[in-house]
């Protein structure tokens, strides 16, 4: 009997190392979302603007560790009730559950590096023409109170938890979140000087190294096999394993199809293949299958980015129909995309219904989104949120960073 309690125990605790070191990988490629980000946003700006987006990316992500941390985590998971609204406020991490399969730690981790992906989201959207330090400002408050608190909601066993909303890994609660987040901004900062004029003209501003945006996708398209891979939590029994594997290519799939999509319909209206619109059309697709990407069948999920694919390009011609600027197609493809995969999962997973998601996007969406005017217009009406003309047109990088990312080559006119 002792033989077989220790062969037990060595089981369990063989489980348990698994499963925290899968969380630390998955958490880990989630992280080099981070760099995806940086790298697609420095390709899609203008040279002038390289090193401040750049600035803002490695400061956001610190400041999201440094926040979640200190307050984000405690109000999204820990001593919280089931149900609620306000969560209770304890101490940093809390404590290590006795029957928990993996460490806290590492679930802090993993946790942390989502709210990082969804102030990613917000930094491409403004770009080019906000303060960097109004932007930080902004970084503090997201990632340690407006994200944690509909966070809670959700994951942390709230009151949209109970409600029956669905969102695996996070289409509503970190992409339309942060897509929230950025529109709030947007609509304040205005759009940038020359996009748009009289009688609906738009002035396409091409970005300035379509190799690094490129870069940029493929970095985020492999980190999030880690954003939704991990998020099955568990890796240890054959159960978990198979579905990881589904996750991995339902994920991969979608992704796949959103490209193509995205391409067959530049070409059929336009009769070109328009790269910047392919790359949303691959991150479109990973954006919406993030909602469930375990219940559809691999075709669907397919069909599910080839749809995100071709919605992302109406939405960002659009968003620009309407004047609203977003250099990188941030609102579109996080938001528009992630109310849509948020939609599309009762289609595969019976215990979703579309009352309940449809109320968990709505609440999601208005939270972040009226919590963020809010802050936004307090630093509009403190210390300004817009650069000032003369220095929208020299670059943001001499006047926010004193060093450009091109010197060789960069022009005020680029």
């Amino acid at each position: 009997m002792e033989e077989l309690a220790t062969v037990s125990t060595t089981v369990t605790e063989l489980r348990f190392a698994l499963d925290t070191f899968y969380f630390l990988i998955s958490g880990a490629l989630v992280m080099w979302m981070a760099a995806g980000f940086a790298m697609l946003e420095a390709g899609l700006v203008r040279s002038k603007n390289t090193t401040e987006i750049l600035t803002k990316n490695i400061c956001l992500y610190s400041i999201a560790c440094v926040m979640f941390l200190l307050v984000g985590y405690n109000i999204m998971y820990v001593d919280n009730a089931e149900g609620g609204i306000i969560p209770s406020l304890g101490a940093l991490i809390g404590t290590q559950a006795a029957d928990a399969d993996h460490s806290l730690e590492s679930d802090f981790f993993f946790q942390v590096v989502f709210v990082a992906t969804a102030m990613s989201i917000v930094s491409g959207a403004v770009a080019e023409r906000m303060k960097l330090w109004a932007f930080l400002i902004f970084t503090v408050v997201l990632t340690g109170f407006i994200y944690p608190l509909e966070g809670y909601w959700t994951w942390g066993g709230g009151f949209l938890s109970e409600a029956g909303f669905s969102d695996f890994a996070g289409s509503g609660i970190v992409h339309m979140a942060g897509a929230a987040a950025a529109l709030a901004g947007v609509l304040l900062l205005g759009a940038r000087k020359g996009k748009y004029g009289e009688n609906g003209q738009v002035f396409p501003i091409p970005g300035s190294n379509m190799p690094l945006a490129t870069l940029g996708t493929f970095i985020l398209w492999m980190g999030w096999f880690g954003f939704n891979g991990g998020s099955q939590l568990m890796v240890s029994d054959a159960e978990n394993a198979t579905a990881v594997g589904k996750i991995f290519l339902n994920t991969n799939a979608a992704a796949a199809a959103g490209a193509v999509a995205a391409l067959l319909l530049n070409k059929v209206v336009w009769g070109k293949a328009d790269l910047t619109m392919i790359l949303n059309g691959a991150l479109a697709g990973l954006v919406a299958i993030t909602a469930d990407p375990l219940s559809p069948s691999p075709l669907f999920a397919s069909l599910i980015g080839a749809l995100a694919g071709v919605l992302v390009v109406f939405s960002i011609v659009g968003f620009d129909k309407v004047k609203i600027d977003d250099p990188v197609g941030a609102i579109s493809v996080h938001g528009v995309v992630g109310f849509f995969g948020v939609m599309i999962v009762p289609f595969s997973n019976a215990d979703a219904s579309f009352g309940s998601q449809l109320y968990g996007a709505l609440v999601i969406f208005g939270w972040v989104f009226v919590a963020s005017l809010v802050v936004w217009t307090i630093l509009k009406k403190t210390m300004g949120i817009r650069v000032s003309d003369e220095d929208e047109y020299n670059g943001v990088d001499k006047s926010d960073c004193g060093i450009e990312a091109y010197p060789e080559f960069v022009s005020v006119n680029s």
